[in-house]
């Protein structure tokens, strides 16, 4: 079984985060283990590539050392919670133009912003993120990066520097899904592990695939999950980090 990290688990136990349930179209209550029980399966078999929903790699065994390291919650958030969060930031956006070039080449396609002042509900959210993603110690930084990309935009292999954020990095989804890609950084011929990001999804990036693995937003033509294209339109990320070390 894919070993989670313990002191998440342990702090999340009594915590319940409201999921969406398809199948009965209405909203639920589900505890945190009972969600990562759907989306993180038994992996015995060294060649099932099956075993978790979220996350894809031709090295099955480098995927699932990095599994511990890269968590994905899907219906972290309500749709109408998406709606929530979509409108509020939407009118800090109207007057923005897409940005074809960034200082440092990462990102095409893209509008940003900082924010800190939230709605009671949206600032719910916020609370909630808080307390999946990272430890009672950590630093959280007040301000929550608001990322816009465009429908043909996309966000090249980086690692985000250690000057600007700690060990952790959280992040919801918003109106579209995409596939983020994950290669050992320093090495462009590495295998890559590709997980899938779907609206209202929340990403826990920490520790080594933090540090170790250098990260990406694939364009819409480059957007597959298991040999099936994954549409890619605008797309929304609220992400959340902690402080960097001093």
């Amino acid at each position: 079984m894919v070993k989670l990290n313990p002191s998440l688990l342990l702090r999340c136990s009594k915590l319940y985060l409201r999921g969406y349930d398809v199948a009965t179209q209405r909203n639920a209550i589900l505890p945190l283990k009972q969600i990562v029980a759907r989306y993180v399966h038994s992996a015995d078999n060294q060649s099932d590539t099956n075993w978790c929903q979220y996350l894809y790699s031709q090295d099955i065994a480098k995927a699932k050392k990095i599994a511990k390291d890269m968590l994905v919650l899907p219906n972290f958030i309500t749709p109408e919670e998406e709606q929530l969060l979509v409108n509020e930031i939407q009118p800090a956006f109207k007057r923005v133009k897409y940005e074809y070039s960034h200082w440092d080449d990462a990102i095409h396609g893209f509008r940003e912003m900082e924010k800190s002042m939230w709605s009671s509900k949206c600032n719910d959210v916020m609370a909630r993120v808080q307390e999946v993603a990272f430890a009672a110690g950590d630093q959280v930084m007040p301000y929550v990066h608001i990322l816009d990309l465009a429908e043909n935009g996309y966000i090249k292999a980086h690692v985000d520097s250690i000057k600007f954020c700690g060990r952790t990095i959280a992040g919801i989804s918003l109106l579209s899904s995409s596939i983020m890609r994950l290669k050992v950084d320093g090495k462009p011929d590495d295998l890559p592990i590709d997980i899938l990001l779907e609206p209202r999804s929340l990403y826990i990036m920490k520790d080594s695939a933090r540090y170790d693995y250098s990260h990406e937003i694939l364009r819409d033509d480059e957007s597959y999950w298991k040999g099936k294209h994954i549409p890619r339109s605008r797309r929304i990320s609220i992400i959340r980090r902690i402080e960097p070390q001093k």
